[in-house]
């Protein structure tokens, strides 16, 4: 009797977008006969770091974004850092010895530590099985790409092309990894009616950015009602619901967000993150406003130069790209392209050996070209 193949997911605890990820492709993997594990990479670090790490991420998101752009900017982004650095080291260290009990047949990684690790391994020859990488962001800064991984399976044709271009490694685009509930059913619709235009504001799992500014846009305009989605940001929700009144809706983590994702004139996102996916799976027109600097600025830049998004500088371009999507034309024009990621291959039929016919399938190559 056949053994099952086995798929360990490296994911990370850092906000909600790859742990959904690394889940949704468990999940589809499980269903098709494959073993899927997700593993969170930060408890790979010892002493307790990568508690620390998520601590302070979040702490300098909140309280002094300017430093995070200054580290993107240094490590994540410049050509002249490190090609290691201490972490990747350490969780190496211990992602080997993980992989010798678990012994799967081959390793995905849902986080770019988790990627310059795996492929810090494979490229010395102490990872036997395949590597793969899944991007979770548009725009896929320097410590995903780590030339030692076997392939990369990214967002959006232009993350691929740009992939392949930086690593010479096969990259593929694919379906994005959202629950079923969001998807849309039929074709996208003028959303709900003129006197009621609810706006989510989404600040990501962190609940971090500008999002008070944008709910006083929205809400001085007088044309739509902002519904504020905070996250787990337990203080950020409180604040804004002294400082907000009507019409402004202030909301927690919304565990039923497909159903609220439904009743959607439009989402703000300022992230490019799981929000502005389930959006394009839901049929509802997403602009990016006031990203969050770093990986959040780039990725909104990178979805507008694809066309899946509005990429709004000021409040006024903010106004004037919700006043355009009321037109049935202009809003089945602005989410045709982000309706149509879903037609590429699911992420799970690269994972599959016997792929139904016309999609991909098997594992990627035995070990680095």
């Amino acid at each position: 009797m056949p053994t099952r193949r086995t798929v360990l997911i490296l994911s990370a605890s850092m906000g909600a977008g790859h742990d959904a990820a690394a889940t949704e492709l468990a999940r589809r993997l499980a269903a098709r006969g494959v073993d899927a594990e997700v593993t969170d990479v930060l408890e790979l670090l010892p002493l307790r770091l990568g508690a620390a790490l998520r601590g302070w991420y979040g702490w300098m998101m909140r309280s002094a974004p300017w430093s995070y752009a200054l580290i993107y900017r240094i490590f994540f982004v410049s050509r002249g850092s490190p090609s290691a650095s201490p972490l990747t080291v350490l969780v190496a260290a211990r992602l080997r010895r993980l992989l010798l009990r678990r012994a799967p047949d081959e390793v995905v990684s849902a986080f770019h530590l988790a990627a310059q690790a795996a492929g810090h391994l494979r490229a010395r020859g102490l990872l036997p099985v395949p590597s793969t990488v899944l991007l979770t962001d548009f725009a896929a800064h320097r410590l995903w790409l780590h030339p030692g991984n076997d392939r990369y399976l990214c967002p959006d044709p232009e993350t691929a092309r740009a992939v392949r271009a930086a690593t010479g490694r096969p990259a593929s685009w694919h379906a994005p990894l959202v629950r079923p509930e969001f998807l849309a059913r039929g074709v996208a619709t003028a959303g709900p009616r003129a006197d009621e235009r609810p706006v989510l504001v989404s600040a990501g799992s962190w609940g971090v950015g500008g999002v008070e500014r944008t709910a006083r846009v929205l809400a001085g305009s007088g044309r739509y009602l902002p519904v504020v989605l905070c996250g787990r940001n337990g203080e950020l929700r409180r604040r804004l619901r002294r400082r907000l009144g009507r019409p402004v809706t202030v909301l927690g983590w919304c565990d039923d967000l497909p159903a609220l994702m439904a009743t959607a004139y439009a989402v703000i996102d300022n992230a490019a993150g799981l929000t502005c996916r389930e959006a394009m799976a839901a049929r509802v027109p997403v602009i990016s406003y006031l990203p969050i600097p770093g990986h959040g600025r780039d990725g909104a830049l990178a979805m507008a130069r694809a066309g899946l998004s509005v990429y709004a500088r000021d409040a006024a371009e903010l106004l004037a790209a919700l006043d355009r999507i009321a037109a049935e034309s202009e809003r089945a024009r602005h989410t045709a392209p982000g309706a149509g990621l879903f037609a590429a291959a699911p992420a799970e039929s690269f994972f599959i050996p016997s792929a139904p016919s016309g999609r991909p399938g098997g594992s990627a190559a035995t070990g680095p070209a």
